[in-house]
């Protein structure tokens, strides 16, 4: 085996006893990119310098017995929504094409402090605006699996190059599935955790209220360390819960007996391929072979929570979006007409149109006589979908949905369809509506061999329970299957 196919808790293990350099690790996962790049479209930047020197330095950080996380020497890929001081941060936007950060993202800190390599910048839709990152003014990312299918939105090309094995592991953000739902598309594991477990200082906004970064890996416990090294509070973000975290990566074994699975019938039914369904549902039975008890449910307010979380998702994005207007940063267009003009012109030519179309949307729902009408409603029924997964909890460990609809689809069908690709959000959001944690996991395969996703959602800073229940399905169904490139 290359050293990009071994996991990275392989990979830490190998690291720390000095079987492997860090060097030769990163090297590996370059020359990787180098021959997947072209086909796939993962990364919108890579520096082999900047990595390869990161990687001299975690490997002195090892010889010397330092390095004090597990993830010391692993090179990690970084969603072009998360700030890299001194690397440019676009989010795969025309409007910050030459943006250069002059500061890290909470999250980038602690990984470089940790000693990770940084491999590059992944390619991502417009302002994690899409479910197919083919809104991204730069490319179109590929799935692994398949060429012509999408790797799915927003973190698609954080999903794709952990998928190809052009990263070990990667981080990406979930603002309504934006990691679940390219992980369940790419056959890999994305953790979308708690809503105020992982810093979000240093991740371009799109909807504050929603958007939680998170990590990608090819296993659970890969996925448990990347989280187990971001999560914690940080007094740069007001929305940082105040708590002890404890291990992920040492408290979770498999062990399921006596855990309550809760079924919601709402996804399982219109909209959602049958086959995806079935493959679900026997994901569960094998759950339930190794001692989990498994239990119907109703989310009766999920049919609404789309529309829900589309109001509530646009409104915030009209407002955090309001910065980019060409006077402080980002691209500003040429030959205005004045202030208003230069507004005008800087914003129509800077946005793509799925950005533009979210903006307009946003803007009108909170405007005068139709806020009653839409976003307070919204917002009302966020706090109903919360308190049916809190009584919902009241019987249940975990509960388990399909991750998406369907399998990848091919690129251009749904991009002239909005509603067509909304819809393949419709598992997801009312996580990130609850603010509860949620993994995908792969469970199963279609005839083309594109993969399925399961989604295991859990209590809120529960990530424990979530994980574990995951790691019991990897090790029954098999875990991560490599495309064929």
């Amino acid at each position: 085996m290359e050293l990009y196919e071994y996991s990275a808790s392989e990979l830490s293990g190998m690291l720390s006893k000095r079987e492997i350099s860090s060097v030769e690790l990163t090297k590996s996962v370059l020359k990787r990119a180098d021959d997947t790049e072209p086909k796939i479209d993962a990364y919108l930047r890579i520096d082999p310098e900047m990595s390869l020197k990161m990687a001299e330095n975690a490997d002195k950080l090892i010889a010397s017995g330092e390095a004090s996380s597990r993830l010391a020497g692993i090179p990690v890929g970084i969603k072009d929504n998360i700030s890299t001081r001194g690397i440019p941060t676009t989010c795969a936007s025309k409007m910050l094409e030459n943006y250069v950060p002059v500061f890290n993202a909470t999250v980038v800190d602690k990984l470089v402090s940790a000693g990770c390599v940084i491999s590059g910048k992944l390619n991502m839709d417009e302002f994690a605006m899409g479910s197919s990152t083919e809104t991204s003014y730069f490319k179109t990312t590929k799935n692994p699996f398949d060429l012509s299918c999408v790797p799915g939105g927003s973190s698609g090309g954080s999903a794709a190059a952990v998928s190809s094995g052009s990263a070990v592991v990667a981080l990406g953000s979930d603002t309504g599935g934006s990691i679940r739902q390219p992980a369940s598309l790419c056959g890999i594991v994305g953790l979308k955790p708690t809503y105020g477990s992982v810093s979000r200082y240093g991740l371009v906004a799109f909807a504050s209220s929603l958007d939680q970064i998170g990590p990608f890996g090819r296993t659970v416990r890969d996925v448990a360390l990347l989280q187990d090294e971001i999560q914690g509070r940080d007094p740069m973000d007001a929305t940082s819960a105040q708590r002890s975290y404890t291990s992920l990566f040492d408290s979770i074994d498999g062990n399921i007996k006596g855990l309550k699975i809760g079924i919601p019938k709402e996804y399982f039914g219109k909209g959602i391929k049958p086959e995806v369904a079935k493959s679900v549902t026997d994901s569960v039975e094998r759950l339930k072979s190794l001692g989990a008890e498994v239990m119907p449910i109703s989310l009766p307010s999920t049919d609404y929570a789309l529309s829900a979380y589309y109001i509530i998702a646009c409104a915030e994005a009209s407002s955090n979006l309001a910065r980019f207007d060409g006077v402080k940063y980002g691209y500003r267009a040429k030959d205005c007409d004045g202030l208003i003009d230069m507004y005008e012109k800087t914003r129509s030519e800077g946005f793509g149109r799925e950005v533009k179309r979210r903006i307009m949307l946003g803007t009108f729902v909170l405007s005068s006589g139709y806020f009653d009408a839409y976003y307070k409603k919204a917002k009302l029924l966020q706090k109903r979908i919360q308190r049916e997964f809190a009584d919902a909890f009241g019987s249940v460990d975990v509960i388990i949905t399909p991750t998406s609809p369907s399998e990848a689809f091919k690129i251009g069908d749904r991009i002239s369809d909005p509603l067509s690709m909304y819809a393949a959000d419709i598992c997801t959001v009312t996580v990130n509506i609850a603010g509860l944690p949620a993994v995908s996991v792969p469970c199963g395969y279609s005839s083309e061999g594109l993969p399925y996703g399961m989604q295991i959602i859990g209590r809120k800073f529960d990530e424990k329970t979530v994980l574990n229940t995951a790691l019991a399905h990897e090790n029954a169904f098999g875990g991560f299957r490599r495309p064929e490139l």
